[in-house]
């Protein structure tokens, strides 16, 4: 069974406006994953809460601006080419954005 975009397009070739930038957000995530296993590992050696709230605050920074550069990516691409189309695509596009907006306002 293979795996559509929302544009029905196949998985393994649908173009994502994060698609250039693609390395750039994986050595980011990883460099993330790095600082989460830190900080689970300064858990298990019983450092200082402080110390271990600085370290998730700085993870959950790197997370927002992660989140930040591909809603930026998805505005850029994916909502301004089906604005550009119009129709019930666009209107759908919107309201998908404007719901992941709102996830990152609340978390």
């Amino acid at each position: 069974m293979s795996i559509t975009s929302p544009e029905g397009i196949p998985e393994s070739t649908a173009t994502h406006g994060y698609s250039a930038q693609k390395e750039n957000y994986a050595k980011r995530l990883r460099r993330i994953e790095g600082q989460v296993r830190g900080i689970a590992k300064m858990i298990e050696d019983d450092k200082y809460c402080i110390d271990v709230l600085t370290q998730i605050s700085a993870v959950n920074s790197a997370l927002q601006s992660v989140a930040l550069g591909l809603l930026d990516e998805h505005l850029g691409h994916c909502v301004s080419q089906a604005v550009a189309e119009g129709g019930e695509q666009a209107d759908a596009k919107l309201a998908e954005a404007s719901a992941a907006i709102a996830r990152l306002v609340r978390s």
